[in-house]
């Protein structure tokens, strides 16, 4: 009796990669600063092949940004990068805000950011999930904050098609 023939596996990849972004700073949002590590995040994963649908600016503080993680991961499947707030500041509390948030811990992507050059070990950045969505917190320097996002892009896409239930091992 023949063997039957199996199918070749399909690793299906989502049809569109979707991601957010987060700027976390009191000087955006009061109009003294530009937010340039924002954009610069938003270019560099446009150029990634990433859809970028919403961009915003909060505050800091563990309260503003809880709430803006919420919104942001609420329903969605896809990437959110945050940007500042990682560092030893007074108002610098994005991790306390993300620990809120985040279901679960995804450290070695938080390592892999801090690798990125010796200042990367001055951040106290997270990275984790929030039902389908993944977030990472980078810097608010934007060579740091585009660094620690390339330091995982590679990676990005499968940890989004595993969040999304497809068995790939």
């Amino acid at each position: 009796m023949p063997r039957p023939t199996r199918a070749p596996r399909v690793t299906a990849v989502p049809e569109r990669l979707l991601a957010k972004v987060l700027t976390v700073s009191d000087g955006v949002i009061a109009g003294t600063r530009g937010d340039r590590s924002g954009p610069a995040l938003v270019e560099r994963l446009v150029g990634a092949g990433y859809d970028v649908v919403d961009h915003r600016a909060v505050a800091d503080g563990t309260g503003s940004v809880s709430e803006a993680l919420s919104r942001a991961c609420d329903g969605f499947a896809g990437l959110v990068v945050t940007t500042g707030g990682t560092g030893f500041g007074p108002r610098d509390l994005t991790p306390e805000a993300t620990r809120l948030v985040l279901e679960r811990d995804a450290p070695g992507l938080a390592e892999a950011m801090r690798l990125t050059n010796p200042l990367g070990r001055l951040s106290r950045g997270l990275a984790g999930t929030v039902g389908q969505a993944l977030v990472l917190n980078a810097p608010g320097s934007t060579a740091g904050a585009v660094e620690c996002l390339e330091a995982v892009l590679d990676v990005v896409p499968h940890a989004l098609r595993l969040l999304a239930g497809h068995r790939e091992h």
